[in-house]
């Protein structure tokens, strides 16, 4: 096993570049036997040219399957991975079918650009099974034990234990039962996870298992992701780590807005067919208000009105403010529906031309529940360093019943760790995630917020 570890990182790596000249090939024999043919003579390309349409078809399919997450296919569950290859196949061809046109100078037909969607689905779905089948053949889950400290394991184990395919769980250890001890049942094990230990208790275990070459798991503390986000400093012989805690740069504020404004505009008029449709439905439903506002926090704790489609009913908050339930009667047909595709949440992006919210950040919170979240994690309005937003890395990584302190973490990792790029990805991840049904999954029936018990 030890020894095949070092080609799984090739095994993947040949697959992935496998199926991607497989979807090459596919693309220019639809180039260079229907759509070239069609061209006048004048837009015909000579080899070069026709090379470069189908490397330009290459590079955006290797983006959108990247972005989506299509090449982890040792990662992901495969309902993901075949997730991700379908709509990284969808939004390649219908950029590239623009593509086609563009050159062209006039609209193609679409067939053609059709027929290659079948074909590329048709090849890479049951390629991804095979490589997936192989994988695990080859690389079974790792015996893990897990390392605890003050708080019990019992939920960490249990979202651990819902990759089967990936992780064994064999045993569980308390940090107090010393080093020697813990060292011994390290090295009977395959892999560690470290869970909510006291980092002076953590450090040598860690560097027990560095020394030891054991892969290790570990659950950050708000201090390491605020480590992540440092800058390194090489002025003098000592390393040093800066830490500015300020959130974003002015620039990337100035680049994030301008990305807003013109993101929104093009938004609204794209939606605005689906937004009057779902108004509509509401409106006829019960009669009553087609929005839903409340405020909501978004940076440096300024609040304001959030706007959403009403998806429940009328009297939904007369015992207070609560979050939504699993299986949740307050919630009217029309908004299980809209709630399913996150399409509730699409008035936001009136908020975000405003300047209100972002396309992307921390989910906007009620103040109420904010500083009832605070009253047990005071870190948590770290979060408002920058502008809650319409999606995000708590959003895209996490679930609506993601607890507080975990919605924190990546929420500050997001902040940590932006970029424009980054941005982009969690937006085009977004799309993934409507067809998650986890994702919606609303928080316990004996819960009000998401702080479990």
């Amino acid at each position: 096993m030890r020894r095949r570890e070092q080609y799984k990182h090739l095994l993947n790596l040949t697959a992935n570049y496998i199926m991607l000249a497989m979807e090459a090939v596919l693309f220019a024999y639809t180039w260079y036997v229907i759509y070239n043919p069609m061209l006048l003579k004048e837009h015909r390309f000579f080899n070069r040219g026709n090379w470069a349409v189908i490397g330009m078809y290459v590079l955006i399919m290797y983006f959108f399957t990247r972005t989506f997450g299509g090449y982890r296919i040792g990662y992901l569950r495969i309902t993901d991975i075949c997730l991700s290859q379908i709509l990284a196949i969808f939004c390649t061809n219908v950029v590239g079918y623009f593509q086609v046109c563009l050159i062209a100078n006039d609209y193609m037909p679409v067939y053609p650009m059709a027929v290659l969607t079948g074909a590329e689905l048709l090849v890479i779905l049951p390629g991804v099974y095979i490589v997936r089948f192989v994988y695990t053949r080859l690389y079974p889950p790792r015996k893990m034990i897990v390392i605890y400290g003050e708080h019990s394991p019992k939920d960490l184990i249990q979202k651990i234990n819902s990759r089967k395919d990936k992780y064994n769980v064999c045993a569980t250890a308390s940090v107090y039962l010393g080093y020697e001890e813990l060292y011994r049942r390290i090295l009977e094990y395959e892999a560690v996870v470290l869970c909510d230990l006291p980092t002076k208790m953590r450090n040598p275990i860690l560097k027990f298992c560095f020394d030891q070459n054991k892969r290790t798991y570990i659950t950050p503390k708000i201090s390491d992701i605020i480590l992540t986000g440092t800058e390194r400093i090489h002025l003098f012989d000592s390393p040093l780590m800066l830490a500015r805690n300020r959130g974003l740069t002015i620039e990337q504020r100035f680049v994030k807005r301008s990305m807003d404004i013109v993101l929104s505009i093009i938004a609204i008029v794209i939606s605005s067919p689906i937004l009057l449709f779902i108004a509509a439905s509401i409106k006829f439903y019960d009669k009553g208000p087609v929005f839903y506002k409340q405020e909501r926090l978004t940076r440096d704790g300024k609040i304001f009105l959030i706007i959403k489609f009403r998806s429940m009913r009328i009297d939904s908050e007369r015992e207070g403010a609560q979050l939504a339930r699993k299986d949740d009667d307050r919630i009217t047909p029309v908004g299980r529906i809209i709630r399913r595709i996150h399409f509730d949440e699409l008035p936001q992006i009136f908020n975000i031309l405003k300047g209100e919210m972002s396309f992307v950040g921390p989910r906007p919170e009620r103040e109420v529940i904010a500083k009832e979240y605070e009253s047990i994690i005071p870190e948590f309005s770290f979060r408002l360093k920058v502008k809650a937003g319409l999606t995000g890395y708590a959003q895209v990584y996490g679930k609506y019943n993601t607890t507080p302190y975990d919605k924190l973490k990546l929420d500050l990792t997001y902040i940590e760790s932006y970029s424009f790029w980054q941005d982009i990805k969690l937006m085009l991840m977004t799309f993934k995630i409507i067809f998650q049904k986890e994702n919606t999954e609303g928080i316990d029936k004996n819960q009000i917020t998401a702080v479990k018990e």
